[in-house]
């Protein structure tokens, strides 16, 4: 019996204690908690801030003045992370172990604030601290000097919040410290999500290395071309992004938006490929050089024509050597002596330059080529070359043809002239000029049908014909040919014949009759008198 009242007394007296410990661990959490949800009387004037997972608390005064210093986005804790990643870059890496170690302290980058961070129970509480508070106030700031301080970086955080370019900041591990209003913004944008944005917002740009280009060999900062998706338009946009690096190691890179001049290049290019296509499709030989008279362009129809190789044209030769080139392979005409045509080619240039020069270069190998220059923006210099060859020839045979055909009309013994449709003569021979006594080769202008009547007409006998021969020609339904016999003021018979041709031509065709013979007179009456020549009527066949 003893046993058992003893075993109820030992197994009460462990409830007991175990109860008590409970409730003395109960009143610790308890205590600890509210301790984190106070401040004290010394912590007024410290920067310390109360969270509930991300929700702000309380703050002291220092903390509350420290939040309104930049515009607040998103919760309280990404607000506070954001103005305090700069010092401590390592936060939003660090603050999530919180929970599991209870109790962190970090050092701020430069050296002279540090942070402290406890945990219990979902309460966190963020205190900052000088590291060395003694330092910090014999640093002797006045008041006007903390005043001029504070407008100073109230501009500058103004000016970087209204800056309608987006700009950031990165540390030496890539992590994005710092970002104005504009970035925030367009990485919204990109994100496309509606919910609160967090810290550090998502990387916007993608700058590969590949992308990279330097301005010029004494700048250190680094232009990127960047293009960026916004939105569920899947609108690309593109920006230019410069890159400079900081003394202590940090980059800040700003976004300029150049969807014009990205729009601007691809019209060119696409401008520049349309040229090129329709330059390889010329048959006439195209040649660029630039200001500096070094081959810029040329088309396929170039190699074709002055047999140079490839290799020769896409080492971009000055425009001498290219001259030189087309002499040494007797694609130009061979000059006398090589100082004459030296001073040749310097004219060339210079007509070229001008857009006078124009010549028709007859080649060794029997080919004929029109040579043309023509000046270019920006002081550029244009050659075409145009093989004539077939025109040449052609011009040739047609030029031959009409000496062949005008040598064989001079031939003809008959007077011939050709009128065209409009009444203007177009063609006589020889035979026309002597018995007319004009030659209508060497008048100046044209000779009309109105004059040549009114020449053959003052050299004649008084006859009607003319009139007639007048109307005939104007006709254009006409068919036959009409002739007439006219008396000249000399007593000679002529044998007009006026003949119809192609596209309301005329021939008109003189024949001097040869004289008749004369019968020996015999003795008897007197014969009666013959009509006068001049009065015989036209025949009309």
């Amino acid at each position: 019996m003893n046993y058992t009242l003893f075993a109820l007394a030992l197994v009460g007296s462990a409830f007991v204690i175990a109860l008590a410990v409970l409730l003395v661990f109960g009143m610790f959490d308890r205590r600890k908690t509210s301790n984190l949800r106070r401040f004290t009387e010394a912590e007024r004037d410290s920067v310390v801030f109360i969270f509930e997972n991300e929700t702000l608390l309380d703050a002291t005064p220092a903390g509350r003045m420290l939040l309104d210093t930049a515009p607040r986005r998103g919760t309280a804790w990404s607000h506070l992370a954001t103005l305090l990643s700069p010092q401590f870059p390592r936060l939003g890496e660090l603050i999530g172990d919180l929970a599991e170690v209870g109790e962190m302290q970090l050092g701020a980058a430069d050296g002279n604030t540090r942070l402290r961070a406890e945990w219990h129970d979902g309460v966190a509480r963020i205190t900052l601290e000088d590291a060395d508070p003694d330092e910090i106030a014999g640093a002797g700031y006045d008041q006007h000097s903390l005043m001029a301080m504070k407008r100073e970086l109230k501009i500058l955080r103004s000016s970087t919040e209204t800056n309608p370019f987006p700009q950031w900041r990165e540390g030496r591990t890539g992590t994005l410290t710092w970002c104005n209003a504009a970035y925030m913004t367009l990485a919204d944008s990109v994100s496309g999500s509606e919910d609160v944005p967090p810290w550090p917002p998502a990387r916007v740009f993608n700058l590969d290395k590949d992308t990279a280009n330097v301005a010029s060999e004494n700048d250190e900062d680094t232009q990127h071309r960047a293009a960026v998706t916004i939105g569920a338009e899947a609108t690309r946009h593109w920006f230019d992004v410069t890159e400079m690096e900081t003394a202590e190691g940090d980059k800040v890179f700003t976004a300029m938006p150049s969807d014009r001049l990205v729009k601007a290049e691809t019209s060119l290019q696409e401008f520049v490929t349309t040229l090129t296509k329709t330059f390889a499709a010329l048959p006439i030989g195209l040649v660029i050089f630039d200001r500096a008279r070094e081959l810029a362009l040329f088309n396929p129809a170039l190699m074709d024509l002055t047999m140079l190789p490839a290799s020769f044209l896409i080492s971009k030769p000055s425009l001498s050597a290219f001259l030189d080139r087309l002499r040494e392979s007797r694609m130009m005409p061979e000059p006398k002596d090589y100082r004459s045509w030296r001073q040749q080619m310097s004219d060339l240039e210079a007509a070229a330059q001008n857009g006078t020069y124009e010549e028709t270069w007859a080649l060794p190998t029997g080919q004929t080529y029109r040579v043309t220059g023509r000046p270019h923006p920006d002081g550029a210099v244009a050659l075409l070359f145009e093989d004539i060859s077939a025109e040449i020839s052609l011009t040739r045979r047609f030029r031959t043809e009409l000496e062949t055909g005008q040598a064989a009309l001079d031939a003809l013994p008959q007077a011939i002239a050709v009128f065209s449709s409009g009444g203007t003569l177009s063609i006589s021979n020889a035979a026309y000029a002597r018995l007319w006594g004009n030659d209508p080769s060497t008048t100046v202008g044209e000779v009309s049908l109105r004059g040549a009547v009114a020449s053959w007409q003052a050299r004649s006998a008084p006859t009607p014909a003319w009139d007639e021969l007048r109307g005939l020609i104007g006709q254009t339904d006409r068919h036959g040919t009409w002739r007439t016999r006219i008396a000249l003021n000399d007593g000679r018979s002529l044998l007009t014949r006026v003949t119809p041709l192609t596209r309301g031509s005329t021939l008109v065709d003189f024949t001097v009759a040869a004289p008749a013979i004369q019968p020996k007179r015999v003795p008897g009456p007197a014969p009666r008198p013959k009509a006068d020549a001049s009065a015989s009527s036209p025949l009309l066949v």
